[in-house]
Parts: C-alpha cells; structure tokens; sequence
C-alpha cells in the first residue's frame, strides 16, 4: 500500500462539533423515519442533509477533504443521529467504515474515489465470497452477489470480499472496490425491522477491477494499516471492530429515544386498572424505568470503552491482540443486548398501545430487535470467541470476525 502526505485545506471540525451538527439533524431524521421505513431507503432530503453535515466523511482522509476523525467522533455522531432514526444511524456508520476501508486502499484508488468529490461514500460487506473471479492483465474480472449491503443506495463505491485463483489452489482473498456505476443492486431487504437501511444485494457481472482496487483481506481484518492513506490516525485494531462501533451507536441512540420518548408521555398516561393518578406515581413504573435507564447507562459505557480502546491503540501505535479483538466483539454483542432488553422493559412500562403503527415506540422496537441480531453480534458466537481467547485458543477458528 502506498502512504500520501495530507495536503487538504479543510477545516478539520473538533467531535463537539460534529455532535452538535448531529443533533442538529434529528428533528428532520424524526420526522422523515416513518417514510424511511415505508419506502425501504433513507429520503433524500436525510442523506443531503447528512452530506451536508460532513457526517459521512468522518473517516475520509484528510488529505482527500475528510475529516479523518477518531472512533470516539463516530460511536457519538452515531449515537446521536439514531435518536433521530436508527436507520439513517446505521447507514451512516456504515458508510464511514466503508470509508475506512477505501482508504486502504493504494492512493490511486483513493484519488480515483476521492480526487472530484470529498462527499462520495462507500460501502462496505463483510459476508463471505461467493463470486466467480478470473485473474486478467492488470486486474481481475469479478461476477457475484453480496447480500445485506447497508448504504448501497447512497453509495458511489462498494467494497466487497473475492477470493482470487491461484495456483497453490488456495485462493487468495482480497477486498476488492467496485464502482457503483458497474454493479446492479437486487430489491431483497424486506426485514421488520431497520427497513430504511434498505441493505440489499449488490450484483457484479464480469466487472473489470483494476489493481490498485485490490488490497489482501487478511491485514486489514488483523489491523495490519501501516499503509493508510492517513498516517496520523492508523486505527491498530481489527476491521470488524471498527465496523461495529458505528452500528452499536445507532442501536445506543434508538434505545435512548425510546426512553425519552417513554419517560415525556408518562406524566400524562393513566394506569389501566390502578388509581394512580398517572404513571409516574406507579412504583412499577419507576422500577421499569429505573431498570431501562440502568441498562441503557451500562451500554453507553461498554461502547465508549470499545472506541476508547481502539483510539487509545492508535494512538500507541500498537496493534490489538486477539484477546482485545475478541472482547471487543463480546462487548458490541452486549451493547445490543442491552439496548433490546431496555427497549423491552420500556415498551412494558408504556403500555400495550406500544404497538400501535402510529406510535414511534413499536419502529424503534423492531430496529433494535433486527438491529441488534447482526451477524457480528448474535448466535453465542461472541461469547465462544472471547471465551477461547482467554483460554489462550485462537478465536479465528471459531469466527474470522474478531
């Protein structure tokens, strides 16, 4: 990988001010979220206006016009916008990793994405390959589908994982970035919950991907970055770790939501059945509120951990170790976790008109349930990983997301 020397111009805006652009945005993300959702996509009027924030160039590089921010910047600009909309949350953590990861890139690649449009966003997918490639003169040629691609709608580039003949017969795998333009995109995200994220599959039919496009998967998954386009800010930790900070602050922000939304109505809501004369007097009520609130508290600190943790690395110049990677993972699995059990407790507390389709409780319900399922946090498999880490085992047998 090629490093390049920063020499953009542009004013690099401090995390209380990318916050506070943030918070500036959710009242328009509130009140476009119903339409999000029905629609399958963000409106465009969300994007612009994220755009516009400087919100999906937090990890572009500085010297291509980002901000090259640290990962603390985007848990609370994710965190924040998901109070608005869970969705547009996630859709921009997303792009800004995807972000990351173009910027590993050789700076060809970065100036190819970059060089006419500071704004342009990428999106990125974990999944494992499933494409056919053939090795050519200067590059490959890729066709294949890639399923629950977030941000592929508002996305001019997506990187993807191949896997590349070789004569050893054992493939080499690349991350390989496509041009928006070449792909085809296949309506599949049909999902109860974080419907506007519309992550849907990405189609390639015998595109031509350069060189320069093409970076080993391994390195980037270990937190191998020496050759980042931005030397100043490496990120030393695993790929996967950095995708999942971005996606626990949208699920930290709905959760947050939720119980504002919960605790505002609760002055001015009877107690079925009761004599109280509202639900604030209801001592189950403050317990069920005392006990959301605890949850939602415990979540916020374990993800500021997680992001401190990496910009605490990057800093040192250290790589993580696979005990730090596998904790990290265990720890993102919780965050959601927590969230969910939360968002449960709150809906109880609310009342059964919870689920009402008019109320806002029921979407930030089924966001966080589907959200919080992600492939990087479900199935007991964070745990195993950190459990065979600190029996001295090596977690990558178990998952290669650590």
């Amino acid at each position: 990988m090629t490093t390049s020397v920063i020499s953009s111009d542009v004013r690099i805006p401090d995390r209380e001010e990318l916050v506070g652009r943030a918070e500036g945005l959710r009242e328009l993300l509130w009140q476009d979220a119903v339409e999000c959702e029905r629609e399958r996509r963000l409106s465009d009027r969300v994007v612009a206006a994220m755009t516009e924030a400087g919100l999906l160039r937090l990890m572009t590089p500085r010297r291509l016009g980002g901000y090259g921010t640290d990962m603390r910047t985007l848990l609370d600009v994710a965190t924040t916008l998901g109070r608005g909309c869970p969705s547009a949350a996630w859709i921009a953590g997303v792009l800004n990793a995807g972000n990351f990861m173009a910027s590993l890139f050789p700076a060809a690649a970065g100036d190819e994405v970059w060089g006419d449009d500071p704004d342009a966003r990428c999106a990125l997918v974990l999944g494992l390959p499933s494409p056919a490639v053939e090795p050519v003169e200067g590059g490959v040629v890729v066709s294949g589908e890639w399923a629950y691609v977030s941000g592929c709608l508002h996305a001019q580039w997506v990187s993807v994982l191949i896997a590349v003949p070789t004569g050893s017969g054992r493939p080499d795998m690349r991350f390989a970035l496509l041009n928006g333009n070449e792909v085809a995109l296949k309506d599949t995200w049909h999902f109860a919950g974080m419907r506007g994220t519309g992550s849907n599959t990405v189609v390639a039919d015998r595109i031509f991907v350069p060189r320069h496009r093409l970076v080993p998967f391994l390195p980037v998954l270990h937190g191998e970055t020496d050759g980042v386009v931005d030397p100043a800010l490496p990120y030393r930790n695993s790929l996967t770790g950095l995708f999942a900070i971005g996606l626990i602050g949208a699920l930290i922000g709905a959760a947050e939501a939720a119980l504002a939304f919960v605790r505002d109505k609760g002055p001015t809501r009877p107690v079925a059945g009761s004599s109280y004369r509202d639900q604030t007097q209801s001592p189950t009520f403050q317990l069920d509120l005392a006990d959301a609130t605890s949850k939602i508290d415990t979540a916020k600190l374990v993800a500021a951990r997680i992001a401190g943790t990496v910009d605490e690395l990057a800093r040192a110049g250290v790589n993580a170790d696979l005990t730090v990677r596998a904790r990290n993972r265990l720890e993102s699995a919780q965050v959601g976790r927590l969230c969910r059990e939360a968002v449960d407790t709150l809906l109880t507390a609310h009342g059964s008109s919870a689920f009402n389709e008019s109320n806002p409780l029921q979407r930030l319900w089924r966001d966080i349930n589907v959200g919080s399922r992600h492939a990087g946090f479900g199935m007991g498999i964070p745990e195993q990983v950190y459990g065979r880490a600190l029996v001295g085992g090596d977690p990558r047998d178990i998952s290669f997301i650590v």
